[in-house]
């Protein structure tokens, strides 16, 4: 049996440890994949390795699924609407509005939002589309690394023996 500080220590570190594991292996794929802005790969696996239960399949799945549908919206609302203040407050309260009738919890608005935010804001309308291409993709390379990690190297929470 192991002295409790050292146990202690031990489940200290794991958790920083799969969160350096998960972005290194993030911004290496997407740098692989030759992406425009590689950053956003590391930090959608963070947000993968650090929500409270392990990445599963069918939940990396679905934020694979709702990273599409908010890069899409907003590609659509810069190429035929516009970036205005009014569009970006009513589409995230829309995002928010539709997530809460098709009951995704909290993380799978969050990726949407961030990608619809992202892809609204980013940039010049007429590259609206490539913008959403390219943040799906980075998403996308984030969410598997962490599904990926998760599947290797599950992490325990304090309270698993």
């Amino acid at each position: 049996m192991k002295p409790p500080r050292l146990a202690s220590l031990k489940q200290t570190l794991v958790h920083p440890a799969r969160m350096t594991v998960a972005a290194a292996m993030a911004l290496l794929v997407a740098r692989v994949l030759g992406l425009p802005e590689v950053y956003w790969a590391p930090i959608s696996a963070l947000i993968v390795v650090q929500s409270d239960s392990n990445a599963s399949v069918a939940t990396s799945w679905f934020l694979l699924a709702v990273t599409a549908l908010g890069a899409g919206a907003g590609a659509l609302l810069a190429t035929y609407i516009g970036p205005g203040l009014v569009v970006f407050a009513l589409s995230v309260l829309g995002m928010g509005l539709l997530s809460a009738t098709l009951r995704f919890d909290r993380r799978a608005n969050h990726f949407a939002v961030i990608a619809l935010i992202i892809v609204l804001l980013a940039g010049p309308a007429d590259h609206a589309w490539y913008r959403a291409i390219h943040r799906f993709i980075e998403f996308s390379a984030g969410i598997v690394v962490a599904l990926l990690l998760s599947a290797l190297w599950p992490e325990k929470r304090p309270n698993q023996h």
